[in-house]
């Protein structure tokens, strides 16, 4: 059998996502944002396309590193205004079936435990169909916001962010039993108090000491993403993730990540293949090649540079508005997204970018990669990106509302199917059951050895 791709939509509850300047085409519908027909619409074009999962960006704060102010973002609307995702779910899930819908959510701002009674309702609304995909934060202005002097220290965050799975494992895993929630009308007894255990955890960064108050979802935890691409955040990763995404604009660069990535599972215990890496990438697809080129020739011409530069900026952590256009864009530690710069420094030494090279690219589907075609050409290029780079599929951003996704799923899709490398219908189960599972270990709704979270799991009594 083909190896299969795997197809997830990439985008945020905002005007700009990853296409800055788009918005302001007649055809593009990016500013229905606030419309609830906005996001229902998009999950059951998504669902028709038999993509695996709705994944929702988002950030705290605003990008204000570019010119040292917001005012970049703001004219633009660089991912500002940018709403609260979670809330989308219910909705979205209420009008589809199959549809996954990965939800970021920081962990630098908030208890263990509030996050944890979040997620396990989403789960629950969604009958086990969402992925929390884990960012520690990179804007010193989202930590502002929220009262601190600035963002804490790169590492310290991961380590914050490990003891933060800890407690959600333990309420999630370790709180009830398997068989606690009884419902016996006849009685009267909804759960058993004896298969309820009080969660304790005194850490260095949270302290909890009570009885969770949810019952298990679908998934108890939810399917884990995480992005981070870092030393620190492949470390992170390789604990704690079942899916991992990640972005470069070349397949030379992205194999490199996706190896290092393979040896941390290995090194941390994990079959690296049950695993799941997505690559960000963005296909515009027409019927033919010159329609999709000339597509792709509006979309240049559109495209705002103080939009991508400010974007891009803020992802880095540093001010490129300092800089030359020409300039050579060099790595440097920061205490943003160190893999944002990495992309376009030292991933793939084939290339010099400049700050210009960069920032134009970044314009049109961030840092990920671009194909341009009509379907076999498209098919074709994703094809070479999953065999040069071991990915297992891509988390495809729009340039254009809805009109992207439209054209994936008229023209792309079928033409995926037609090869035998793309699936007809859904199968059965959880996100979980459907994203994870290797020929030798199948899937299953709920984490399973060697994941550390299954070790948080108490056996039925």
């Amino acid at each position: 059998m083909p190896r299969q791709i795997r197809l997830n939509a990439f985008t945020m509850n905002c005007v700009v996502h990853l296409a800055p300047g788009q918005w302001t085409a007649e055809s593009d519908r990016s500013t229905g944002y606030l419309d609830t027909g906005h996001w229902v619409e998009l999950a059951r074009l998504l669902e028709r396309g038999r993509f695996d999962s709705l994944f929702l960006g988002d950030i705290t704060g605003i990008y204000d590193v570019a010119g040292g102010s917001a005012e970049m973002a703001l004219r633009t609307a660089a991912q500002v205004p940018m709403n609260d995702p979670a809330p989308l779910i219910p909705l979205m899930a209420h009008a589809t079936t199959h549809l996954g819908f990965g939800v970021t959510q920081s962990v630098s701002y908030e208890h263990p435990y509030l996050l944890a009674r979040r997620l396990n309702t989403l789960d629950h609304l969604s009958k086990g169909r969402v992925a929390w995909n884990i960012v520690t934060s990179y804007l010193d202005s989202g930590a502002r916001s929220l009262g601190l002097d600035a963002l804490a220290a790169h590492d310290a965050r991961y380590d914050r962010a490990d003891e933060f799975l800890d407690v959600c494992y333990a309420l999630w895993e370790g709180g009830w039993e398997d068989g606690a929630v009884v419902r016996d009308r006849e009685t009267g007894v909804y759960a058993d108090p004896a298969r309820i255990r009080r969660v304790r955890h005194a850490g260095e960064h949270f302290r909890t000491d009570g009885v969770f108050q949810c019952e298990p979802s679908p998934q108890r935890t939810p399917l884990l993403f995480q992005a981070g691409g870092s030393d620190r955040g492949t470390r992170f990763a390789a604990r704690h993730a079942e899916c991992i995404f990640v972005g470069a604009p070349t397949p030379a660069g992205l194999r490199r990540t996706v190896q290092r990535l393979r040896d941390a599972l290995r090194e941390a215990g994990r079959d690296p293949a049950s695993v799941r890496i997505f690559a960000m990438f963005t296909a515009i697809v027409d019927e033919t090649e010159a329609l999709a080129k000339a597509r792709h020739d509006a979309y240049r011409a559109r495209v705002s540079y103080d939009g991508a530069l400010a974007l891009l900026s803020g992802w880095t952590g540093i001010d490129l508005s300092r800089y030359a256009p020409d300039d050579t864009l060099e790595y440097v530690d920061t205490n943003a997204g160190q893999s944002a710069l990495a992309s376009f420094s030292k991933l793939d030494p084939s290339r010099t970018w400049t700050v210009r090279d960069a920032v134009e690219f970044v314009g049109i589907g961030g840092r990920g990669g671009v194909a341009v075609g009509d379907a076999r050409q498209v098919a074709d290029t994703l094809a070479a990106w999953m065999d040069e780079t071991g990915i297992d599929g891509f988390n495809l951003a729009s340039v254009e509302m809805p009109r992207t996704f439209e054209d994936i799923v008229t023209y792309l899709v079928p033409e995926l199917q037609r090869r035998g490398v793309y699936k007809t219908e859904y199968a059965p189960g959880t996100l979980r059951e459907k994203l994870t599972g290797t020929d030798d270990r199948p899937s299953s709704a709920t984490l399973q050895a060697p994941h550390i979270g299954a070790t948080f799991r108490h056996p039925a009594s």
